[in-house]
């Protein structure tokens, strides 16, 4: 079987480029690489320092501009993985910090988990494997 050995980029299509990536910034520490204007689309490619993930932000002309509902076909929600349940009570902290709303820390079967949304509702979630 072909392997892969991570994940490269995420881009997500957003209502404005500049909010949400300020708020991406604010919320993560993540860096600009480069932004722009193509074909009607503007977008930003921002780096998350620790683990090189690639964050892209992305605002079609065209849009309909409907805000995000996991509920119909596409994204449901992503997650970015810590190393443990004391990291995501440290997430929990920076997410009251900066006033955004979130579930709190659950413990589920398969890990522990903070769930919270972004701007345009886009459900996101820091999780931990069990017993970290």
């Amino acid at each position: 079987m072909s392997e892969i050995s991570g994940l490269s980029h995420l881009t997500l299509t957003v209502s404005d480029v500049e909010k949400s990536t300020a708020w991406w910034t604010e919320l993560l520490g993540i860096q600009l690489l480069f932004d722009g204007v193509e074909d009607g689309i503007t977008y930003t490619v921002n780096m998350h320092p620790g683990t090189g993930l690639i964050l892209g932000f992305r605002s079609h002309e065209k849009g309909a501009g409907d805000t995000f509902d996991e509920t119909r076909t596409g994204l449901d929600h992503f997650a970015f993985h810590v190393d443990s349940r004391a990291q995501l009570e440290k997430w929990a902290g920076r997410l009251d910090e900066l006033g955004i709303a979130h579930s709190g820390i659950k413990d589920v079967a398969y890990g522990s988990i903070i769930t919270f949304r972004d701007p345009d509702n886009i459900q996101a979630e820091f999780f931990a494997m069990p017993g970290s």
